[in-house]
């Protein structure tokens, strides 16, 4: 089978695209057709099936302004699936994922990235798997009230809260999946030790490979795949993969070596998309903490650009059996065996 036809034929798991930052953009200069004409036709174009859609709180909200701007986020993908009716489904469950694709529909599945909303309120949690919220990460580069993410590591390493806990372990009774991307060294320590059930690191790569403090170690995979769960490669972020050679070939170093430290079946794709927001709102990328010198664009940019990574894992030897692993068969493991499947 050509790479294209098994593109095509895999079911396409996209484990972190910030679209709906976009669409925000968009929404408020009165473009609501955003999503329909530019999103829509690039997830098809890519081959996505399923996409999950972090909501991210931009540094002027967190705190006192993020409950809110979450749950604005949080009802507009609900509207864009009732725009989008005949195109796209937010789905619950795995069995509404299974629905939506043999509809012909892309799955979408809502996460929280950083968890602002929940504040010191473990409680909450609760409030946003009521709303439709299936994947949670506790912190994004700085300090929650639940959480530390990597980019304090050089100055405190925390471990996760006494609210990160209990938040934790509701999440597993809920059926939330825990996404482990952005937290911090001592906060990944305490997810190893105390989670229960598989999880998913969203949006990540091999710090073997390149060093940042953002990707993962050969240890910390190897102990992600012993509870079951799935790393996702950040394809579309330079400064993850290779500030000066952010290709696809590099993409796929990157897939290998999971490949080999936590084994095929532990391996998946969550290209961080988010150059399109930069670039239409701030007219540029942002500078990402610990990541301050230049970059090359990367080669994987938008959803299209996915199948250039199953032409190069079909060139390197992959079988067909793996790469439809990686492209998505083992996350949909992973959201069968939690998402909205209450833990004990």
């Amino acid at each position: 089978m050509d790479a294209h036809t098994l593109h095509r034929d895999a079911v396409v798991v996209d484990t972190h695209n910030d679209l709906i930052l976009l669409v925000d953009h968009f929404d408020q200069r009165y473009q609501r057709r955003h999503f329909a004409e530019y999103w829509l036709p690039q997830l098809r174009a890519g081959g996505v099936d399923v996409q999950v859609l972090p909501i991210w709180i931009e540094e002027q909200f967190q705190s006192e302004g993020a409950l809110r701007r979450t749950l604005l986020q949080v009802e507009r993908i609900h509207e864009l699936a009732a725009e989008n009716s005949g195109e796209v489904a937010v789905c619950l469950t795995a069995a509404d994922i299974d629905a939506a694709l043999a509809a012909n529909k892309i799955a979408l599945v809502i996460a929280l990235e950083g968890a602002h909303a929940i504040g010191q309120d473990p409680a909450l949690i609760r409030s946003m798997e009521r709303v439709g919220v299936r994947v949670v990460s506790m912190a994004h580069y700085g300090r929650t009230f639940l959480a530390d993410g990597s980019g304090f590591d050089d100055s405190s390493r925390s471990r996760l809260t006494p609210q990160g806990i209990e938040v934790l372990k509701e999440m597993e009774r809920l059926g939330i999946v825990f996404d482990i991307s952005h937290l911090g060294l001592g906060g990944v320590e305490d997810v190893l030790q105390l989670a229960t059930r598989p999880f998913l690191a969203t949006h990540s790569a091999c710090l073997a490979i390149h060093d940042s403090h953002r990707n993962l170690g050969d240890e910390q995979m190897k102990r992600i795949a012993e509870l079951g769960g799935v790393i996702s490669v950040a394809a579309a972020i330079p400064h993850f993969i290779d500030p000066v050679n952010p290709s696809a070939e590099r993409v796929v170093d990157h897939i290998e070596h999971m490949v080999v430290t936590a084994g095929v079946d532990h391996v998946g794709i969550g290209p961080d998309f988010i150059e399109d927001y930069f670039q239409n709102h701030f007219g540029g990328w942002q500078l990402i903490p610990g990541h301050e010198s230049g970059f090359t664009p990367a080669e994987i940019e938008r959803p299209a650009d996915l199948p250039k990574i199953t032409e190069v894992m079909a060139r390197r030897g992959f079988s067909e059996a793996d790469i439809k692993k990686v492209l998505g068969e083992n996350v949909m493991r992973v959201l069968r065996q939690v998402m909205g499947v209450p833990g004990r």
